[in-house]
This record gives structure tokens, sequence and C-alpha cells, in this order.
């Protein structure tokens, strides 16, 4: 526990001078937890904000919690919006990166203040001095995301200074020096942390969310505002599962009709346009789009005048697919991959050359291809059975296939990621998947025996195990009565204990990280915030920090966390009464 002695005779000072009406309630440290009291004749209370960052935990409420040294002192400096200098960098490519990153972090520190409270002016100057060793922007798997922030106190000013050996890293530190200031609402001022050192590092290279934009759609604005969220807790993979059998809503020109036929509406669509916006706009705040074409499965809808599909939307669905409206692609259809490598070319291009690229390979359906007499004839004609082994190298055929096609257009051969499946399960894995290109998604259960399978043979893995990681779960059932297929609903609690070190054991190194999932059956603009958050944010903290200790732990800067993200227009999920966030280790249930 820290003291506030020295902090309550800094601030007890200017304790009378405040716009709103004097408070009735303030905070003391005690036993390290922040304790609620009434404020009448009290001068040396502060307000709940500036307690939780002194008591109790060394490293105040920052989210995630940093994993190299962190030294946070007790004192606070009151500080001039409007006289924050940014020194950046003088790389030219670098440049709006800079200004938005300098823009976006004013916008956060004005979000804190109460909106019917008017700020006390005046104040020190603050100057943040930004040292980057790299000028180039190259964003994947090798970058490296650390930073080093040191913020002193000297006369007149607070020095803040960074140093990071790329953009990323230091952008990074921006935002853990976001969450160092806090808004005093008592004193109604806005205070820095005055002396701090911190050394930071992500544990895990990729960290993020899959999001599907085929079963509901989702608009441009939306998608932003969950890559703003992904900011806040540097998460850095935005995974886009654009399309699926229900909708083909992103524009190919060389196939357009493809979403002429596929999309909802017309309005419902993202145009390449949109997706560079997307693209651009995540990486200035340190997020990586990797772009999801999910094949041969998942195809319907946009198709229907290719000739290029076997049992779209067949009936009775459940025979052929795990959902309606079924499809797959017919691979004996040679003009198919005339079209995959248009979309591919595309996809490339607008989702500017991404250094990895998924190409899904979820829930292929046997009983599916076996329903077309043209398909059974092609694989008879060359002395194939009808057995699953037979359909299994179909299957490697068509992704042989599909692979020689995205290379034709992109340059370098880039990694490919594939969810788990038939194909990825022994011994199809072994003749038709090669180690050195495909990346694993896991979606089953943690404790599956496959996992083991795959890391033995050297696979690079990704985890978004379903009990932990599938932010769909627990819902109503919408195919069924009851709940969905997955249920219980994920708490934070699940995803934060969800260690990717335990799941993989001494071959830990092998995975690259993880990925929260959710699967928009039952979800769409409106929902969205309310899914991810505050969960992903242990997600976060999980991938970042990889921490030895619990959920418990981390409860009561959850809840502060939480508050964040909605003073920043996310609508995160609230966790507790109020009532648990004003009264500290009140509510846990401590057996």
């Amino acid at each position: 526990m820290k003291g506030l002695i020295g902090l309550i005779g800094i601030l007890s000072a200017t304790a009378a001078i405040a716009a709103q009406a004097s408070p009735k309630w303030g905070y003391e440290c005690v036993q390290s937890r922040c304790k609620k009291v009434e404020a009448e004749n009290r001068v040396d209370l502060v307000s709940l904000g500036v307690c939780r960052v002194f008591c109790g935990e060394d490293i105040g409420t920052l989210w995630p919690k940093p994993t190299g040294n962190v030294r946070v002192g007790n004192t606070l400096a009151h500080f001039d919006i409007d006289s924050v200098l940014f020194k950046f960098p003088e790389y030219k490519n670098q440049q709006l990166y800079w200004e938005e990153t300098r823009q976006r972090f004013l916008d956060q520190v004005k979000a804190k203040v109460t909106k019917s409270h008017v700020l006390k002016r005046g104040g020190k100057k603050v100057v943040v001095e930004i040292v980057v060793n790299k000028e180039e922007l190259t964003f994947n798997f090798d970058t490296d995301e650390s930073y080093r922030l040191q913020v002193t106190e000297e006369v007149g000013n607070v020095a803040v200074k960074i140093v990071a050996p790329t953009y990323y890293g230091a952008r990074h530190a921006v935002e853990t020096l976001s969450q160092l200031i806090i808004y005093d609402d008592i004193r109604t001022e806005l205070q820095l942390i005055s002396d701090v050192t911190i050394e930071d590092a992500p544990a895990f290279k990729h960290r993020g969310i899959s999001l599907d934009t085929s079963r509901n759609y989702y608009s441009v604005e939306a998608i932003k505002r969950t890559i703003d969220a992904l900011a806040m807790v540097k998460l850095n993979t935005y995974h886009w599962h654009i399309t699926d059998s229900h909708s083909f809503p992103v524009v190919i020109k060389s196939q357009p009709d493809l979403s002429d036929y596929g999309a909802y509406t017309p309005e419902k669509i993202y145009t390449a346009e949109d997706v560079r916006d997307i693209v651009k706009y995540a990486r200035i705040r340190g997020v990586r789009v990797i772009p999801e074409f999910d094949a041969p499965a998942h195809v319907g809808e946009g198709w229907q005048k290719k000739n290029l599909t076997v049992c779209f939307n067949a009936q009775p669905w459940s025979r052929y697919c795990v959902e309606p409206p079924c499809g797959q692609l017919d691979p004996s259809r040679d003009a198919l991959y005339d079209v995959l490598e248009d979309i591919y070319r595309e996809f490339n291009e607008m989702f500017e050359q991404p250094f990895v690229f998924h190409m899904g390979g979820d829930e292929v359906s046997v009983s599916c291809w076996n329903s077309s007499a043209e398909l059974q004839q092609y694989m008879l004609q060359r002395g194939w059975q009808l057995e699953e082994s037979d359909f299994m190298r179909l299957w490697g055929q068509f992704q042989d296939k599909a692979l020689q096609r995205w290379d034709n257009v992109s340059p370098g051969k880039v990694p490919i990621i594939l969810w788990t499946s038939r194909l990825t399960d022994v011994p199809y894995v072994d003749d038709y998947l090669d180690k050195d290109r495909y990346i694993i998604q896991i979606w089953t259960k943690g404790d599956d025996p496959k996992i083991e399978d795959l890391l033995n043979r050297g696979f690079n893995l990704i985890f978004s195990n379903y009990e932990a990681l599938y932010f769909d779960c627990g819902f109503q059932g919408w195919v069924s009565d009851g709940h969905n297929w997955c249920s219980p609903y994920v708490g934070w609690q699940k995803v934060y204990d969800n260690s990717l070190s335990a799941l993989a054991g001494s071959k830990v190194s092998q995975v690259l990280g993880a990925e929260a999932a959710l699967w928009s059956e039952q979800a769409d603009d409106y929902a969205l915030d309310s899914r991810f958050w505050p969960r992903a944010s242990a997600l976060a903290e999980r991938l970042w920090t990889d921490p030895s200790d619990s959920w418990r732990d981390a409860e009561s800067r959850m809840l502060i966390h939480r508050e964040r993200l909605v003073e920043n227009g996310v609508a995160a999920d609230s966790l507790q009464p109020q009532w648990c966030l004003q009264n500290e280790g009140d509510c846990p249930n401590v057996l």
C-alpha cells in the first residue's frame, strides 16, 4: 500500500475550490482499500479515482497490467489540458499517425471530465517527448510493441518521455499515459501522476477479436468504435470474418453479382474504399486487420448465378450443415478458381497486402458434397471412392488450388490461417497441410486432444476455444428451443483465467495468441458493444500480461476499467451494481 499523507497535503489546499455543489462523500485508503466516508468537516478526503490510483496495487488502475518494471510514486500534478505539447519523431511517414494519436489522447482526457462540471483552469504544462527507433510502419508477428514510459515533475511543467523501437510500441505508451490521468471530481481538476517509470511489452504476439459481418451487418461506424476499444486495451488484431452463407456484403468489382445478389440491401455493403478506410483507421490505433474468406463451406448468398456451389439452401438443412442456409463450393468446377482468384486479388488490394490471410476451412460437410451427382461422378472418374477419406482428398485438392490462386496475387508466401476441422485432424493434416505455411486457429474446447497433435507436429496456434472465447454463447437458441449450442454464457472471469500457458504447456512458444469470437446470428450494431466489452478487456490482460493471479485479483481494476470504456463511448456491459465500485471489496464472496 502506498501512503496518501503527502498527496492529501498537496490536494487539501485546493479542496474548497469547486464549481459544483460540495460533495457529500469522499474516500480514504484503509488497509489497501478505498473506503467511502462522509465529507462533512473533512478536507483530507480524495476522489475515488485518486484514491484507487494510490491505494492498494502498485500499478494503480492500469489495464492491462504492465509486464516489466513499474514504479509509481505518490504525487499528482494539476495540469492544463490546453498546454499539452507533443514532440513527435520527425519521420515523415509517421506524421499523420502521430497527429491522430495526439487528437485521440486529448479526446480521451477530455472524456474524463464529468459533463455537468466546470473544469478548473490552469495547472502545469505537460511536454510529451516521443522517441521511436524505426521509421518503418511494418506491422506483423515480428513487430516489437514494447515501450518505456517515464513521467517526472519539473518546475512549471511535467515531462513525459516515451521510448520505443516502433511506432506501435510508442502508441501503446500514449494509451498507458492516458490511464495515468485522473479527473478529481472533488476539486474539478485534471491530475497526472507525476512520478512514474514503466517498462512494458506484450506476452503474446497475436491479441484480438474475430467479428462475423455476414449473419448480421455492422456499420463502418460500429466497426471503428470497436477498433477504438481494442486500442484502449492494446489488443492488436481485428479478424474480419466478412462473408458467409448468409450474405456477401463486400463489393468485388470484377465479380459484382456476389454483392449485388448477396448483400442484404444495396446499402449494407463494404466497398473497397470502406475497407481501406478501416484498415488505415486500425493501423493508426495499433490494430492489424486480418481478412477471412471462409471456404469451401460457409458460402451461399451471392453465388446464385455462378453454378459453382453444392447444396445451397438445401432442406432439411440439418442434413447438410450446422445452420441455415447451407452451401459449399464445388471443387470440381474449374471456373471456381478463376472467381476465387478475383476475390483474392481484390482482397489483397483493399486490405493493403495483409501479412497473413485467413482461408477459413470451417465445418465442411461430407453429406453436402455427397448430395451432388455431378461431384460424385467427378470423383469416381478419378478412381476415387465416396468414403470420408476420399472427400478429404477432394478438400485437400481444393485447398492446394485455392492457395495457388492466392499466391498468384499476393507478393511472397504469407502465412495462412485455418480453423480446426477434419482436415486438421490426424492423418489428414499430415497429408494436406504444411506446418511452415499454415497456422491453425483452435475453436474446439481447450482440453481437445487435437491441440497436442498439432503442437507435436510443429504447428503454430491461435486459440479461440469456445468455452472461454466464444462471445455468442449463452443466449437463446434461434434454430431450436432453449439456449444455443455453446451455452453457458462466458463471463469475463472465465476469459481472464483462460491461460494459454496452461493449455499449451511446454509448447506455449508455438502459441501466437488468441482471439475472442463473436458469431453474429443474434447480434448487430445495437448489441455489438455489450457482447465484446468489457469481456474482451479480460482477454487483453490475459494476452498482454499472462498474469499468474486470478480474476479475483483483477476485479476491482476491472470495475474501474469498465467505467473508462463507457466514458469513451463504448456501451460496455455493467458487471456489478455501482455500489460495489464505490465500496471496494464489499461485494466479492471470498471463500
